[in-house]
């Protein structure tokens, strides 16, 4: 897909940071700057009155059928209570606010399509531009625990200094950001706009990538395609399938304690756990328009996937993935009626996950993690067939969801870009 380039940047102004730095390129692509904020306070009540309204069964049909089946019944009822009585959105919308946000509109093949990214700088001069590139059923709030301490001056784990100019968007269809205009859009398509966003919104002529989920698979597209702009990338999830536990000891691979958990993990998931992924392959209208404007349905859909993927230990420190997370979560989806969008990147990338491992045609250094409660394991050997491997760490905490699931080591993980960041 041939990308025919206009742009329209919004500026979000907050309180708290009222500065950001949004450079045209040498093109002169006439940047329109206007302030912006998030404001869906005026929606809550609707969404509160659907709650309310909605009936659950008094009792659960099969108490004993376990989470293999799906979200139980208390635990919906106790998420439905909590968004009823406890959560407050505007707390929410005001922590979501404190970061510097922006939004930018481009033509792809005369279709306009508008991107909402997160812009937050270090107050450090050589700071590293990064991405962090979220997935399905998160959100740029999935990063919210990261961003400012990326910003702030560290160390690396070999102590060298480092902080990041952190840049964190929305997948096209997901929350703020507007839909693909196509049904053939994939993960390609979205590489190459999130390479124009970095380098000639941005300005920045190298710069480094974080994935997970299916930002995984656009951060890989973008690790092996601009081999001259991308030039170092940290991934803690893969667009290449899993290998099978049979796999691995047919290749006489020894995995740790924790691997071992992981791959159980895995098992299960690849087993009997991935039923949504072919229901949103296959049927995304069938399940986006059903729940379209159906809180508590999207909460169940949604909330059965935080619950089970995460660390069991969730919400217990280090983990900040308790109830309040999951709802914001939900609302997002939901005050943006952006759910139907987000299950398409789905059917529109039906071998988003591959089976054939390929190595990137570039010499960029590949960082990964790899945390114990995540739905895969990827061992040293197989995320070395993707590229040029420098470090691989597991994790004995954490889940899929690593921004909420383990904020620290994630934070840590990424800083190591810049042991091996050269602009």
């Amino acid at each position: 897909m041939r990308l025919t380039l206009n742009f329209v940047s919004h500026l979000v102004l907050t309180t708290t940071f009222t500065t950001i730095f949004v450079a045209a390129s040498a093109s002169n692509t006439g940047f329109d700057v206007k302030p912006f904020k998030i404001d869906l306070a005026g929606e809550i009540p609707h969404l509160k009155s659907l709650v309310n309204s909605t009936r659950l069964p008094a009792t659960a049909l099969y108490p004993n059928a376990g989470p293999s089946k799906g979200i139980d019944l208390e635990t919906l009822r106790d998420l439905r209570t909590d968004w009823l009585t406890k959560y407050d959105w505007e707390a929410q919308q005001a922590e979501l606010n404190q970061f510097s946000v922006v939004e930018f509109s481009l033509n792809v093949s005369d279709h306009w399509i508008t991107v909402h990214f997160v812009h937050e700088k270090s107050a450090e001069p050589d700071a590293i531009p990064v991405i962090l590139l979220h997935g399905w059923p998160g959100s740029f709030h999935e990063f919210v625990p990261v961003i400012k301490p990326l910003t702030e001056s560290a160390v690396t784990s070999t102590g060298k200094k480092v902080a990041f100019n952190v840049v964190v968007p929305s997948l096209p269809g997901f929350v703020f950001s507007s839909a693909p205009p196509t049904t053939n859009w994939n993960n390609d398509d979205t590489a190459r706009i999130f390479n124009t966003l970095m380098t000639e919104v941005l300005g920045y002529s190298t710069y480094a990538v974080h994935g997970t989920d299916w930002g995984s698979g656009v951060g890989y597209s973008m690790y092996a395609s601009f081999n001259k702009t991308v030039r170092v990338t940290h991934l803690d999830f893969l667009a290449f399938l899993p290998p099978s536990a049979e796999e691995i000891a047919e290749n006489n691979i020894t995995l740790s304690d924790v691997q071992k958990v992981t791959e159980q993990r895995f098992t299960f998931y690849d087993s009997i756990g991935n039923s949504y992924f072919t229901e949103q392959t296959t049927k995304p209208n069938d399940i986006g328009l059903a729940l379209n404007d159906n809180p508590v349905g999207q909460l169940a859909w949604i909330g059965s996937k935080f619950k089970l993927w995460s660390d069991p230990r969730a919400g217990t420190p280090p983990s900040v993935l308790n109830n309040t997370a999951i709802l914001t979560s939900v609302s997002l989806y939901y005050l943006t009626q952006s759910f139907l969008s987000s299950v398409w990147i789905y059917a529109q990338n039906p071998t988003g996950f591959q089976t054939v491992y390929t190595k990137a045609a570039t010499d960029a250094p590949l960082l990964f993690s790899q945390f114990e409660y995540n739905i895969g394991l990827w061992p040293k050997e197989y995320v070395a067939k993707l590229g040029n491997l420098v470090s691989y760490k597991v994790h004995d905490f954490g889940g899929h969801f690593a921004g909420l699931d383990n904020p620290p080591a994630l934070i840590e993980d990424i800083r190591d870009i810049g042991i091996y960041f050269k602009a």
